[in-house]
């Protein structure tokens, strides 16, 4: 029996004043919302959204490099609806090698961290 139960949440870094960015994206593209942090977090800056099951949280790093290998694969309803919507904001989608069960592919979030799409099948 395993030890871990779930993820709570994925973190991805954000440079220094990233944070409209980060809403633009998550909220306006992506259809999370944003979610208060605690007072003595929120100090860090950074900016937490939350949809449901999913919960992202954008933080602060001060020698900001992409991730471009490591990422989260976050599931959706309807790849082809949200490509579209992401393309019009000029995010371009890269479709995925065959995965049994899955239609997938990657984008970049405004700060070029890989994000996996995938919709099962």
């Amino acid at each position: 029996m395993s030890a871990v139960t779930g993820i709570d949440h994925v973190q991805l870094a954000m440079p220094h004043g990233g944070e409209p960015h980060a809403r633009r994206f998550w909220v306006d593209l992506m259809g999370l919302e944003e979610v208060a942090k605690p007072a003595h977090l929120a100090v860090n800056g950074g900016c937490w959204f939350a949809g449901e099951g999913i919960a992202i949280h954008c933080g602060v790093e001060d020698a900001f490099l992409p991730a471009r290998r490591a990422h989260p694969a976050l599931l959706v309803n309807d790849l082809a609806k949200l490509v579209a919507r992401l393309g019009k904001a000029g995010i371009r989608f890269k479709p995925g090698k065959d995965l049994d069960g899955y239609i997938r592919g990657d984008i970049a979030d405004p700060f070029g961290n890989r994000i996996e799409l995938m919709q099962k099948v």
